[in-house]
């Protein structure tokens, strides 16, 4: 396989551009602009401040393919792929590289949490590259802009994963150790089942229920048991995964298809690749990330495809966890048959 290693500086400059100028734009415009939806496709609705990163993200990436010819899939992108630098052939790559410029646009153009840029980078197979082709992943924290600190952190397959912090008030890096939570139960940890959007959020809270109560048995008077947080951004989730914050989390809306379909409700907005992009990073960090069935996460490396996966922060946490959840799936004829 050729060496990825080259690419990560340029990935990393690139990252730090597009987070200054995101937030640069959010300094200098109202929420009201940046939220204003500036057109839709097949993946998920673009705002305004998408095209803040998406501009730079093609321009950046051009720079990058001047001696290394790239096949960019990202968000924003017209077809949703393009051969860099312009004139070069698909055959020419020997890199697909899959972005999100801005993973939790809702949450950064009304200032409320931090988004987040993801990267992964493949070696090129075609149409038959998957998730688990991943040898490269970064992220990239774009902060609010009354937060001077941004994380950020990268990992090479099978090498670890490194992470440092900037100060943007100081224009200064600083190593940063990430470490997911050792703990062996939810027991006062923070455990989620995402359910961001309207259609089902009444089922899938009541499968969080259900795998608290299983876990750590019925609440006392005037106590929480666990907690939960839902942050709109699967970028944001793997880093609580990686930084010890959060011990579990199941994005499963996929699995609620059936159900919407059932309420006479349009097909959910899920999870995608792209979104998933930096995920090596969370497992070379040791976190425990699966579908629903316990199979290994894997997926097509495009930006359409639904995608359920579940995080655990250690082993430990997963085999008491995953039974409990494929549980509360089953009694509800949600757990997907995983194909021989």
């Amino acid at each position: 396989m050729p060496d990825v290693h080259g690419l990560l500086e340029p990935i990393l400059a690139l990252h730090d551009r597009i987070r200054s100028s995101v937030v640069d734009a959010c300094t200098r415009q109202s929420a009201e602009m940046l939220s204003a939806v500036a057109a839709e496709d097949a993946s998920d609705t673009i705002y305004r401040i998408d095209r803040v990163s998406e501009e730079i993200l093609i321009d950046g990436l051009r720079d990058v393919a001047r001696d290394e010819p790239l096949c960019v899939m990202a968000e924003g992108i017209e077809g949703g792929t393009q051969v860099l630098p312009e004139g070069a052939s698909e055959a020419d790559c020997r890199w697909r590289v899959l972005v999100d410029p801005i993973d939790g646009t809702r949450g950064i153009m009304y200032q409320k949490r931090s988004a987040w840029i993801l990267t992964g980078v493949a070696p090129n197979r075609g149409s038959d590259t998957r998730l688990r082709d991943i040898v490269l992943g970064v992220q990239t924290e774009i902060p609010l802009v009354k937060q001077h600190l941004s994380d950020q952190a990268w990992a090479f397959r099978g090498e670890g994963a490194v992470a440092r912090r900037f100060d943007r008030l100081a224009g200064t890096y600083s190593p940063l150790a990430l470490r997911p939570s050792r703990a062996e139960s939810l027991a006062h940890g923070f455990a989620s089942v995402s359910r961001f959007f309207p259609g089902a959020r009444d089922v899938l809270a009541s499968i969080d229920d259900e795998i608290i109560t299983e876990l750590l048995g019925p609440p006392e008077p005037g106590k929480a048991a666990c907690f939960e947080d839902q942050y709109l951004s699967t970028g944001g989730q793997l880093y609580e995964l990686m930084a010890g914050h959060d011990r579990f989390i199941a994005d499963i809306r996929p699995l609620t298809r059936g159900l919407h379909a059932s309420r006479g409700l349009p097909a959910p907005l899920c999870c995608h690749p792209y979104d998933l992009s930096s995920v090596l990073i969370a497992e070379e960090l040791g976190v425990e990330i699966a579908g629903p069935n316990g199979e290994r996460l894997d997926g097509p490396f495009d930006l359409t495809a639904d995608m359920s996966w579940v995080g655990y922060a250690n082993r430990q946490l997963r085999t008491r966890a995953e039974p409990a959840l494929q549980g509360a799936l089953r009694r509800r004829g949600m757990l997907p048959v995983v194909p021989l």
